[in-house]
């Protein structure tokens, strides 16, 4: 594969498995053939600043990616074409993005402590920004069937909302010792899983946001 310029920050492979989609501080984004390695068109360009985040549309069609810019941008992933215009809203570093399981909706993180629902076909902000952290927010998810979204941030703790009306749903979870840096749900959106820098896993119950079992952790 050729090399990016800088660090490269984030990776994703299309629903299909045939490709490879990568963010870097080189501010640009890159498409792969997962088989081959070899570089699919040229660099997606547009991007100002560092490259945090990029993931695939459930239908491959399409690549979202958030920039320390404080954009979110969507490509056409077969073109490597902007889509439209870059989402504007964030204050700061938008750290992470995601689809929704239909593909109508994106979520975004900032540096902010926002998190942000956008409509993929539009650009256009869905409702309000979803407030509560008190930090940075490193990484936002959604549920399966995509009414929950689920965020991680450098305040300890892990927030779940209601991806229709942006309410908070429950209480933080809470019980990281250090940021959380990475939030992702189970297949059957019954639990959420969070990485921390205090060097532990934590598995939570969606449902209840009550901790489930111990803080899972190496022994060394």
């Amino acid at each position: 594969m050729t090399e990016h310029e800088g660090n490269v920050n984030s990776v994703a492979f299309s629903p299909n498995g045939q490709f490879i989609v990568s963010g870097s501080s080189d501010k640009t984004v890159r498409l792969w053939d997962a088989k081959t390695g070899m570089a699919v068109g040229v660099p997606l360009e547009g991007h100002s600043d560092d490259v945090r985040s990029v993931a695939f549309s459930p239908d491959g069609q399409f690549i979202v990616s958030g920039s320390d810019d404080h954009t979110v941008r969507i490509w056409d992933a077969k073109t490597g074409m902007a889509v439209g215009v870059p989402l504007e809203g964030h204050s700061d570093d938008v750290r992470s993005v995601a689809f929704s399981p239909d593909g109508q909706f994106i979520v975004s993180g900032s540096d902010d402590h926002t998190v942000r629902i956008w409509d993929a076909k539009t650009g256009m902000a869905v409702g309000v920004s979803l407030e509560g952290h008190s930090h940075w927010v490193t990484s936002v998810a959604f549920s399966p069937d995509g009414r929950y979204i689920a965020s991680g941030s450098h305040d300890r703790t892990v927030r779940l909302w209601d991806a229709k009306t942006g309410t908070a749903v429950g209480a933080p979870l809470e019980g990281h010792g250090r940021s959380v840096t990475s939030v992702a749900f189970s297949p059957d959106g019954r639990f959420i899983a969070s990485g921390s820098h205090d060097d532990t896993v934590r598995v939570w119950d969606a449902k209840t946001g009550t901790a489930v079992g111990v803080p899972l952790a190496s022994v060394i």
